[in-house]
């Protein structure tokens, strides 16, 4: 009897220990949780994660591994992390392309961006800024179309990935102007925005979080900004909207950054890992940061992120039939 006494107490209390470890303790040890961004180093949502994964691994009691899976503007990692085990050892790092903006650009992208996963954060919302070389002529949007227009298939502009928002800002400035441009589609912002820094493309649509610290040390110039108010932190640069030009009024386009993690997840793994991270990017330094890189926090209960992600994906569709944007 004590033996057959012990032995449920033993089973039981591993009973108890199997969710509730997650939502209570340390997260289990043993095993690194891999942290999926679907760009290459050197973008926003690797500059986040990083960023995120360093102080997530010291409150859930073990690592979090960084990896980068680029291409498709998003989708091959976002791909990858759908089919992944739902047990809290794999996150994703989504986006407005990869979760918003792909289901209507290609065919076929290899998941359901909105039943493929479970929101966990929305880290924060940023717009895109225009930006040139330092070197470059163009000073005003006016500048940029004007050039355009007298360039053999337009000026040529990079962007982290078809489909990616850089890209979407792009064919929104085209459509709404009649402006034609050169897209060069890249396997994240970072190599992107090297050759825009190199010369060796004339300009890009990119997030505030990897254009501004190249704005700051001069090597790039800023031409605008895609917000409907000027940004805080780049007082100077106007808004697309002020420049006046026929038709670019109501131009408006803002990036979001997000964390997901494969649908059927544990609802105390997702909640978990909701309140830490939204402790994490309450601290004064990741506050700082997100200021620093023109990012607005966004602090949303995991329903408010899905009805959230539900209006863009509606949105971006529609965007995108009226510009006639295919992707094969």
């Amino acid at each position: 009897m004590q033996r057959r006494t012990l032995i449920q107490a033993a089973a039981a209390s591993l009973a108890a220990g199997t969710l509730p470890a997650f939502a209570q303790g340390a997260w289990p040890t043993g095993k690194a949780i891999t942290y999926l961004v679907p760009f290459p180093a050197g973008g926003t949502t690797d500059t986040m994660g990083r960023l995120i994964s360093q102080k997530l691994g010291t409150a859930l009691g073990t690592s979090v591994v960084i990896d980068n899976r680029g291409g498709a503007g998003g989708s091959v990692g976002s791909e990858l992390a759908s089919r992944a085990t739902p047990d809290g050892y794999t996150m994703l790092g989504g986006t407005i392309s990869s979760h918003a903006i792909n289901v209507s650009l290609y065919p076929k992208i290899g998941y359901d961006p909105i039943k493929s996963f479970a929101p966990v954060t929305l880290i924060g919302t940023n717009p895109v800024v225009l930006v040139v070389n330092a070197a470059s002529p163009y000073k005003t949007l006016k500048d940029v179309l004007e050039a355009s227009k007298t360039k053999p298939g337009g000026l040529s502009s990079a962007s982290a990935g078809t489909g990616t928002s850089q890209h979407l800002s792009l064919e929104l400035l085209a459509y709404k102007s009649g402006v034609k441009f050169t897209h060069v589609p890249y396997k994240g912002s970072g190599p992107a925005i090297q050759d825009v820094i190199g010369g060796q493309v004339d300009m890009m649509f990119d997030t505030t979080v990897v254009a501004a610290p190249h704005i700051q040390s001069g090597k790039l110039r800023a031409i605008a900004v895609t917000s409907a108010k000027r940004l805080a932190s780049m007082p100077d640069v106007p808004t697309i909207a002020e420049s006046g030009i026929k038709g670019l009024g109501d131009f408006e386009v803002v990036s979001w950054q997000a964390i997901f993690v494969p649908a059927g997840t544990p609802a105390p793994i997702v909640e978990r890992l909701h309140k830490e991270i939204r402790t994490i990017l309450a601290q004064p330094d990741m506050q700082e940061k997100m200021k620093g890189f023109g990012m607005e926090p966004a602090d949303l209960t995991t329903a408010q992120i899905a009805a959230f992600q539900k209006a863009e994906v509606d949105k971006w569709a529609q965007v995108i039939k009226a510009a006639n944007i295919k992707m094969e």
